[in-house]
């Protein structure tokens, strides 16, 4: 091969890893959004209220009706995944529990991943999920009819539940059923990271516009949201809180309508608490990623995953392999 001809190669390589690895950074640090102020008094009141947090009230009001308590209550939790899935939807779960739900352990830190969703409308699919909770001990199961409509309350169930059951979890992962995640690189990430309290990261929504069509599944009446805009806050398909952010959700979640789509009321419970979204575009957002081994092993997230795209990605980015050039 020609000099000219290598020289061409060598730039196209150059430029992918820049495209791949450097957008990363150039994004974040564009998106960055300014530190929340504490002064003010009602964000202070919340924190001092998230940090006294009395959950022993909570377990006798429970608002779950199968509960994985067990599987939490005493264990030390690096990263708690909280999986937002449809009562019906048994055999997604499965094909997460054998692909990136199955990984409890990432560099010697505990990982355990959970399913959160709400009552259907079937006694027979009712039946199904004790039967599947009793052979996995993995779900939590809200007292509310899983509907689209229902989908914050099911959020704020997950929230309720993590405070209350897995107060030793050090971060909170919420995602979706379709979405892949990449547990190894986002752990690393995790431990990377030197603030301690305050974590909310994900792909920040900027200047998100609430849906005042009346006839829209997801309109938002005025006089519930009177705002212009949306507080800045991390798209819903895959986010992380850590501990001290879920109690501070909690919390400020009483103060907020649960009308609002859920990773809205999130980032609106979030700036209540005076806590920053931190942009991340290593989480895909609502984008699928196509299939490359070594973008899957550098993603945290992508989304829109179907069943067999799961089994095929996990084994590859599983394998122990390294990259190539």
């Amino acid at each position: 091969i020609r000099t000219h001809q290598w020289c061409f190669i060598l730039f196209n390589v150059l430029l992918f890893h820049v495209l791949l690895f450097g957008a990363d950074l150039l994004e974040e640090y564009f998106l960055r959004s300014l530190p929340l102020s504490y002064t003010d008094a009602k964000t202070l009141d919340i924190r001092e209220r998230a940090r006294k947090l009395d959950t022993d009230p909570l377990k006798a009001n429970l608002s779950y009706t199968v509960s994985s308590a067990a599987t939490c209550s005493d264990q030390e939790v690096f990263l708690l995944v909280v999986v937002c899935s449809s009562p019906e939807n048994r055999t997604r779960r499965n094909v997460i529990r054998q692909t990136w739900g199955n990984v409890t352990d990432a560099r010697g830190y505990a990982v355990l991943t959970l399913f959160a969703l709400g009552k259907p409308a079937s006694v027979t699919t009712q039946l199904e999920i004790n039967e599947e909770s009793q052979k996995h001990r993995d779900i939590i199961e809200g007292t509310f009819i899983d509907s689209p409509e229902t989908q914050t309350q099911k959020m704020l169930m997950s929230v309720e539940w993590t405070v209350t059951f897995c107060p030793h979890a050090r971060y909170i992962l919420k995602t979706d059923e379709d979405v892949f995640v990449g547990i190894p690189s986002l752990a690393g990430y995790l431990l990377s990271l030197t603030q301690l309290e305050d974590i909310y990261i994900g792909r920040v929504i900027h200047q998100g516009v609430p849906d005042r069509d009346p006839g829209s599944p997801g309109f938002v009446p005025i006089h519930q949201y009177p705002e212009e805009f949306y507080p800045d806050y991390c798209d819903g398909s895959a986010f992380v809180m850590s501990q001290d952010v879920a109690r501070k959700v909690y919390v400020a979640a009483k103060e907020v309508p649960v009308s609002v789509p859920p990773d809205i009321f999130v980032g609106i419970c979030a700036k209540k608490a005076g806590i920053t979204p931190i942009h991340s575009s290593r989480f895909s957002g609502e984008k699928h990623i196509s299939y490359n081994q070594c973008c899957y092993k550098f993603i945290f997230t992508s989304s829109n995953m179907k069943e067999d795209e799961l089994f095929k990605d996990w084994k590859e980015t599983s394998d122990g392999k390294d990259c190539s050039l």
